[in-house]
């Protein structure tokens, strides 16, 4: 099945599991998925994740998610640029998420990293989602 949206539809899935109270969700491998992945890792949204070989054979990424006493780590993820619609910033008008609770990842010329990090490096780029 095609995807015109990949990286909206990982952050879908991984909204559905949490809802549904899954320890893992699988979504198809891709640089930028396992780049964003990586971010929310290193801010400790999620516990981790690993590459698998799905039943069809392609790889995916094998995501395990993170609860407190019950409820999910990530309360909202939610995309900002979509395929139909960047969204650029520079690095002074990158975003805080709820007073700096939240993370930004951003897509920039060094890499997809969190706000934070954008802000240190001092760079912009495109904001590819929020998460809180």
């Amino acid at each position: 099945m095609s995807v015109n949206d990949p990286l909206g539809d990982m952050l879908t899935r991984i909204r559905n599991a949490q809802m549904r109270g899954k320890s893992k969700v699988r979504t198809p491998a891709s640089k930028l998925r396992a780049w964003v992945l990586d971010v929310l890792l290193d801010e400790g949204y999620i516990r981790g994740y690993e590459t698998v070989t799905g039943t069809s054979g392609l790889p995916e990424l094998e995501v395990a998610l993170k609860y407190y006493e019950g409820t999910p780590v990530i309360r909202e993820l939610r995309r900002v640029s979509t395929p139909g619609r960047r969204v650029y910033m520079g690095v002074k008008e990158i975003p805080q998420v709820r007073q700096g609770l939240g993370v930004s990842i951003v897509s920039t010329s060094k890499g997809v990293m969190s706000d934070a990090a954008a802000r240190a490096a001092n760079v912009g780029g495109e904001v590819l989602c929020t998460v809180f």
